[in-house]
């Protein structure tokens, strides 16, 4: 019993899914997936069916082994979602079980590559909720650094949806990207997965050229959905005109050079 307490809990957080929600995915009322967590009530066989299905674990799995432990040790999580393998996402929620918004600060992006799934890790990150985005999808903030999508200035923290099937992504669609050799990175995407397991992406600053990752290489993809900053754009500054500005700047650099 305990067993299968500790596997539904680690499976929802898993899949970003709060109580309510995956209630609702199993047809039953949401105290019941808190009782089943909880310890205080034993799922009948046709939920657990129910649950190893929508997890794609075996029911063998469900009732015998500690998940969780499993894929510490280093064991591969069954499954796949179109676009990639299995992520496995770690998430918070606050005392009303609905989902926080962890902020991964600059500082903190090389530890999230290795952070990313450990629930440990993903709850000592700050946390906030904006209720304009509602209660669908798992949302995540990221601060991003350098000039390569002007006019988002650097230090904006950009707010991403979860993708879970990253075939859906559509061209030019601008996306947080965590990969194993790139890191964090805000670019437009366009998609190449179908072609060639590649993701194209494409800064706004024209000054970068665009690059591709291998789908292989990428934990996870967050749409942007929102972003915050404490620096107001420029008025009628176009990205025409950043360009232009960037150029001028590195022929007066080299006009310096020259002098000297």
């Amino acid at each position: 019993m305990q067993v299968v307490t500790s596997n539904i809990r680690h499976l929802r957080k898993r899949a970003g899914f709060t109580q309510a929600q995956l209630a609702e995915k199993l047809d039953i009322k949401r105290s019941l997936v808190g009782a089943y967590e909880e310890g205080r009530a034993e799922p009948k066989l046709s939920t657990l069916v129910n649950v190893a299905k929508l997890f794609e674990v075996s029911l063998d799995q469900l009732i015998t082994c500690d998940l969780s432990k499993e894929e510490r040790n280093g064991a591969e999580p069954t499954g796949t979602t179109a676009g990639g393998k299995l992520r496995v996402l770690a998430i918070t929620v606050n005392n009303e079980e609905k989902e926080n918004i962890e902020l991964v600060p600059y500082k903190a992006s090389a530890g999230y590559l290795n952070g990313y799934a450990d629930a440990e890790f993903i709850e000592e990150l700050p946390r906030f909720r904006l209720p304009m985005l509602g209660n669908t999808g798992t949302y995540r903030a990221f601060e991003i650094s350098g000039d390569s999508m002007l006019p988002i200035a650097s230090g904006t923290v950009i707010v991403g949806r979860f993708v879970e099937d990253w075939n859906q992504i559509k061209d030019g669609t601008p996306c947080i990207i965590v990969s194993q050799k790139e890191g964090v990175v805000f670019k437009r995407v366009f998609n190449k997965i179908q072609d060639g397991a590649m993701l194209r992406l494409h800064s706004d600053n024209p000054v970068y050229s665009p690059y591709e990752v291998h789908i292989g290489d990428v934990v996870e993809i967050w749409e942007a959905k929102s972003y915050i900053s404490s620096t107001f754009p420029i008025a009628d500054l176009s990205l025409d005109k950043l360009s232009s500005i960037v150029l001028d700047l590195q022929k007066e650099v080299q006009k310096l050079k020259k002098v000297e």
